[in-house]
């Protein structure tokens, strides 16, 4: 069953976050992800900001081991993501599941050197689940339940999503899906 909701790509993505039981947020302060701050913030939800991404994906992986629930972090575009991957790695050698956000230069621009253009999926992609890049601003709370449900489903481990500028400062309408039945896994 999916709940139809509307709002800016952060709000979207809270919206699917919450409904995966994620209650918090680990990052290092960045203008490529400032609508997911701006969802957090105008809902309470709690934003915890470390001094550095690498920290940000290892608090994540700390939730998601003691807590038994997806850890999230998110991280600008460009060395903001490339500072998470050690943090990723532990993840995925820990089996451990931590969906990591990113920023991503504008894609209308993609190519002209923007701020921190880089094409993170490459890297990412040898120590996670799933790595995507979304488009779509009504695609993403698709994404997000798509990567949780990845990152819950045994053998579990990291997922990671970028967001184009442009996709998740815009508005759109979406359908939120309902998170599906995952069975704990047992220690």
């Amino acid at each position: 069953m999916t709940e139809q909701i509307e709002g800016h790509g952060g709000e979207l993505a809270l919206a699917a976050l919450r409904a995966h039981g994620v209650r918090e947020m680990f990052t290092l302060s960045g203008g490529h992800v400032f609508p997911l701050y701006d969802a957090a913030h105008k809902t309470g939800f709690p934003i915890y900001d470390v001094r550095h991404e690498q920290s940000a994906v290892f608090a994540a992986e700390a939730v998601a081991k003691l807590q038994r629930r997806p850890g999230l972090a998110v991280l600008t575009a460009g060395p903001g993501v490339t500072n998470g991957i050690s943090g990723l790695t532990s993840a995925f050698f820990n089996a451990s599941p931590v969906l990591v956000l990113g920023g991503r230069a504008p894609a209308f621009r993609w190519g002209s050197g923007s701020l921190q253009e880089m094409d993170h999926l490459p890297l990412v992609a040898p120590v996670t689940k799933h790595a995507e890049t979304v488009f779509d601003t009504s695609d993403i709370p698709r994404a997000v339940s798509a990567a949780l449900t990845a990152a819950r489903t045994p053998h579990r481990g990291p997922v990671f999503l970028d967001f184009p500028l442009e996709t998740v400062f815009s508005v759109a309408d979406a359908e939120l899906p309902a998170p599906p039945g995952i069975a704990p896994v047992e220690p």
